[in-house]
């Protein structure tokens, strides 16, 4: 197996919080371990078009609280195709790039599983994505500030829906992965959320309707993990219809849940990933994520990473009901 000299480094599909602290802990680690360091920009298509840099310290200097990434970022259509990834492949090795550190989420750590395997090249994941949908790690990077945005929210909203006695539908972001949804229900004190992992034949609108604010709230805050055919306008709508003494609206907090800087966790987090990705190239491994739990380092093979589901702690369904009366 050829030695490693080069690293190349890309961000890709939705921006998280805290990339570009990872952005900048392989940037520092590869240098300090005597790597070449280039930037793609623009994510897979960056690649594919050759828009690549040399990136020193200096590079990454002062990046480490800002949002979003410093490298752009971009959904590739381009790079599901195999004309696509062979571009991308000769572009690599016109750059002289050995192996890859791709930071995003499931659907950037499948198109890196798959060139590896097209390619027998060396491409390391960084769990970069504000879902947390990723097996194999506690927490993703992004996930936390993002959580925290949405308390911040939430808590303003709490004031409306108080002085004018409403019920708020508040949808967020998390795709198939009610994680957000449901923590930040816990630490904002909303009084419910719906999530793809509760959905059983029990309909969870009707539940909560009859169990709380029937019966002894006039306002409360209902947080609805984003979904195109039940999201929270399709339940504010039927609460509309089957509760019409109630006063309702929906707040969807959208895009402004991606930005930000990133919290002290999420820049710890994307650091020691960052530099266990280099640690991970060191020790010879390949086409692996890098990931922390139980606050240890972990390896996880990237087929495992975006193929398992990644356990929801049903318990926390359990806590919010209690604390919702």
């Amino acid at each position: 197996m050829a030695k490693i000299k080069t690293i190349g480094i890309l961000t890709s599909g939705g921006d998280a919080p805290g990339m570009n602290a990872a952005i900048r802990a392989v940037t520092r680690a590869g240098i300090f371990n005597g790597f070449s360091i280039k930037a793609i920009y623009r994510g897979y298509d960056g690649l594919i078009s050759g828009d690549v840099k040399p990136f020193t310290t200096e590079n990454v200097s002062g990046i480490i609280g800002q949002g979003g990434t410093v490298l752009k970022t971009a959904r590739s259509l381009a790079f599901a195709t195999e004309e696509g990834r062979q571009k991308a492949y000769d572009n690599l090795i016109k750059e002289g790039i050995d192996a890859l550190v791709v930071i995003g989420g499931n659907g950037s750590l499948t198109g890196a599983m798959t060139f590896a395997q097209e390619f027998d090249f060396c491409c390391i994941g960084l769990p970069g994505t504000i879902d947390n949908d990723l097996y194999g790690t506690d927490n993703t990077i992004g996930y936390d500030t993002t959580m925290n945005t949405i308390v911040e929210c939430v808590d303003r909203i709490r004031d409306t829906a108080q002085s004018h006695e409403r019920i708020f539908f508040v949808e967020v972001m998390g795709r198939d992965a009610g994680f957000l949804a449901q923590n930040s229900a816990i630490a904002s004190g909303a009084e419910a959320a719906i999530i793809p992992e509760d959905s059983t034949d029990v309909d969870q609108l009707a539940r909560f309707m009859e169990r709380g604010i029937r019966k002894s709230k006039k306002s409360c805050i209902v947080i609805v993990s984003e979904s195109p055919k039940c999201g929270a306008i399709y339940y504010a709508d039927r609460v509309k219809k089957e509760f019409p003494n109630f006063d309702v609206r929906v707040s969807i907090l959208g895009h402004l849940q991606r930005g930000g800087r990133p919290s002290a966790r999420d820049r710890i987090l994307a650091s020691r990933t960052g530099v266990g990705a280099v640690e991970a190239l060191l020790q010879g491994q390949r086409n692996i994520m890098v990931g922390v739990r139980n606050n240890e380092v972990v390896y996880v093979p990237l087929s495992e990473a975006i193929r398992s589901d990644k356990p929801f702690d049903m318990k926390l369904i359990k806590v919010l009901d209690e604390l919702s009366i």
